[in-house]
C-alpha cells in the first residue's frame, strides 16, 4: 500500500533539526528558504545552543518544542543523526526528511549507519526521504513549502522534477526561472532509504494539480514496481524520463554515483515504452519537454501547420517535422484558396506557409485566422515562425497574433529569430496568451514531436500491462 506522502509535500509543522542564524550552514540555508517559500504552517528551529534565527525563536530540543510536527527536517552532522531519530522518535514524531549524506555512500561507517537507520525505520514504522539529498519543494497555491538547500525556487506551476541529483534539480530550477518554465515541485531522491522515484511518481501522479512529471534517474530499485506505478500515472498526465548511464562511459560514472546496474541504450528504449514514458536524451530535451507540456498537458496530434514569413526556416522547421514524426499535411483547398486571392504571387501557399518577409500583423492575421477557420479537424497543432527584418515593426505582429489565440483550439507555438530588441516585452505577451515562445524553429518543432508523443502512449497505458518481464535490470 503506498505510504502517505502529504507531510513531504504540505506538513502543517515542521521542525528543522540543525536550525541556525548563519545563512551559509545547511541548517540556516533550509530555513531561509522555507521562510522564502511563504510556507504558511508552524516552523520549529531546534538547536541545543538556544537563540533565534531569522526571527524565529529556537528550540533547544524537540520536546522543549512541545506537540510533534508533521516532518522532521534533519541537516545537522551525520554522526549525530541517529541519536536525534531516536529523540525525535520518542517524542512522537514519524516522518524525516533527511539532507545531510554520510550513510550508505559514504564507506564502512557510513553503511554501518545505513543499516541502523534502516533498523529505525523498520522498528518505528518511520517515513524517511534521503538521506544525501537537496530536499523537497513544492508550491501550489495555498500551501507552498520548500525544504532545500538549493540556491533559489522555481517559478511555480503544473510541471514536477523527482531527480536522483541534486545537481540536475539546481540546474532545472534556474533554467525555469530564466525561461520561464510552469516548474512547482522539485524532488531530490538522494539514496532512497526508503522512499524512491516510484514512491513520489505515485504520490504526484494523484496529485491533480501536478500536470506533468519529470524524471531524472540512473537506476531503480524495482523495474517492475516502477512499471505498474508510471503506467497508472501516464493514464492521466506524461511522464518524461531522463535516464543518464545509457553509454559505456555514462554507465560507469552512475555506478560510481548511485551504485547504478548498468542498462543498454536499448534496454533503456524498450523500458521507456513499456513504462508509457516519453524517453529524452539530454536535459535539454526535458527542459523543452517541460516547456510544452507546461502550455499543453495533454499533448497534441501530429499533423500540423508550418507558418512563416521566411523561406529557409520554414525549410528547417519541415526537416525537423520530419525527423521528430509530425505530419506536414496539406493545406485545405479552401483555406488555400482564400489564401492566393489575397497574398501577393510570390508567397508560398503550401505547408510550410511563407508569408514572405515583408508580411506585417495583416497578412500573418488573415492567414491564421484563415486557419481558424478552416483547419478544424484538419491540424492538430500550428507552428508560428518570425523572422524580424529592418522594415517591419514586429510588435504590431505580435499584438495581432496574440488577439486572436483565445480563437485558436489547437495547440498553437511561435518562434522568432534574428536580432530582437524587445523580445522580452514580446514573449511575454505571446505567453501570457498560451502560446510558448522560442528562440529557435528547430527546439520549438523538437518540443512538439515530444507533446505528440503523449496521446498514443496515453491510450497504451489505459490497457492492461503484459505479463513480460522488465525490459531495464534494477539494483535488486
Amino acid at each position: 500500500m503506498a505510504r502517505n506522502l502529504k507531510p513531504f509535500f504540505a506538513p502543517d509543522s515542521v521542525a528543522i533539526l540543525g536550525a541556525s542564524e548563519r545563512p551559509t550552514s545547511s541548517g540556516g540555508a533550509v530555513l531561509q528558504m522555507l521562510r522564502k517559500s511563504t510556507y504558511p504552517g508552524h516552523i520549529a528551529p531546534i538547536n541545543p545552543k538556544g537563540g533565534t534565527a531569522f526571527g524565529l525563536a529556537m528550540h533547544r530540543s524537540l520536546r522543549e518544542a512541545g506537540e510533534p510536527c508533521e516532518l522532521c527536517v534533519v541537516v545537522i552532522r551525520p554522526e549525530q543523526i541517529l541519536d536525534a531519530l531516536r529523540e525525535a522518535i520518542a517524542t512522537g514524531h514519524r516522518n524525516f526528511l533527511i539532507l545531510p549524506g554520510g550513510f550508505a555512500e559514504a564507506g564502512e561507517a557510513g553503511k554501518a549507519r545505513d543499516a541502523e537507520l534502516r533498523q529505525l525505520i523498520a522498528e518505528d514504522d518511520l517515513t524517511v526521504a534521503g538521506p544525501n539529498c537537496a530536499g523537497i519543494i513544492h508550491l501550489p497555491e495555498g500551501k507552498r513549502f520548500g525544504a532545500t538547500f538549493l540556491r533559489d525556487l522555481p517559478p511555480g506551476g503544473g510541471i514536477a522534477l523527482i531527480s536522483q541529483s541534486g545537481a540536475i534539480a539546481e540546474e532545472a530550477v534556474s533554467a525555469a526561472n530564466r525561461t520561464p518554465l510552469a516548474l512547482g515541485t522539485v524532488v531530490s531522491v538522494g539514496n532512497a532509504t526508503q522512499l524512491g522515484v516510484e514512491d513520489y511518481l505515485e504520490y504526484l501522479g494523484s496529485d491533480p494539480r501536478c500536470t506533468a512529471v519529470l524524471l531524472y534517474i540512473e537506476s531503480l530499485e524495482d523495474p517492475d514496481r516502477f512499471r505498474r506505478v508510471a503506467r497508472k500515472v501516464a493514464v492521466e498526465k506524461p511522464v518524461v524520463m531522463l535516464m543518464g548511464g545509457a553509454t559505456r562511459p555514462g554507465a560507469r560514472a552512475a555506478s560510481a554515483h548511485t551504485g547504478a546496474v548498468a542498462n543498454t541504450d536499448e534496454a533503456i528504449s524498450a523500458f521507456a515504452v513499456e513504462c508509457c514514458m516519453i524517453r529524452v536524451r539530454s536535459l535539454r530535451g526535458m527542459l523543452l519537454a517541460a516547456k510544452g507540456f507546461g502550455f499543453f498537458p495533454q499533448g497534441m496530434g501530429r499533423r500540423v501547420l508550418i507558418l512563416s514569413n521566411s523561406g529557409g526556416p520554414g525549410v528547417i522547421a519541415s526537416d525537423c517535422a520530419d525527423r521528430v514524426g509530425l505530419d506536414l499535411v496539406d493545406l485545405p483547398p479552401a483555406m488555400a484558396g482564400e489564401l492566393r486571392g489575397n497574398f501577393p504571387p510570390e508567397a508560398s501557399v503550401a505547408n510550410p506557409l511563407d508569408l514572405l518577409a515583408d508580411a506585417r500583423e495583416d497578412r500573418f492575421g488573415f492567414t491564421l485566422e484563415s486557419a481558424i477557420r478552416h483547419g478544424g479537424g484538419h491540424f492538430d497543432a500550428i507552428l508560428g515562425m518570425h523572422v524580424v527584418p529592418f522594415m517591419v515593426d514586429p510588435a504590431p505582429v505580435i499584438a495581432r497574433l496574440a488577439s486572436l489565440v483565445p480563437k485558436v483550439k489547437v495547440p498553437f507555438m511561435h518562434s522568432m529569430m534574428g536580432t530582437l530588441p524587445g523580445s522580452a516585452e514580446w514573449f511575454a505577451t505571446m505567453e501570457k496568451a498560451g502560446v510558448p515562445m522560442f528562440r529557435d524553429v528547430e527546439e520549438m518543432g523538437e518540443c512538439a514531436g515530444l507533446l505528440a508523443q503523449y496521446p498514443p502512449l496515453k491510450k497504451i497505458a489505459a490497457q492492461p500491462l503484459p505479463n513480460t518481464p522488465s525490459a531495464l535490470r534494477g539494483r535488486r
